[in-house]
């Protein structure tokens, strides 16, 4: 055996490293805040009333929260982006 092949528990070697550099701890914060979000989106199915500026639309609750949810993330992202 080489010094290269018999590498025992190195950082990052093995099946697991890519996994342990991947789930860094903001990364597994939004993964739980983004599957809480969806239980409550999903949790409210019950058709609602909008008022779009002028029209009133019936549409479905999680309808309209996950539209505002996609929004607020997309808002996130450009200001996130402009900041770098």
């Amino acid at each position: 055996m080489t010094a290269k092949s018999s590498k025992i528990g190195g950082r990052g070697g093995g099946r697991w490293g890519g996994l342990r550099e991947a789930l860094t701890p903001a990364r597994v914060a939004v993964l739980v805040l983004v599957a809480l979000a969806l239980i409550f989106i999903f949790e409210n199915t019950r058709d609602t009333e909008i008022r779009l500026l002028i029209p009133e639309v019936t549409m479905p609750l999680w309808l309209a929260l996950l539209g505002t949810g996609v929004i607020g993330a997309l808002c996130g992202a450009l200001f996130m982006g402009r900041r770098r």
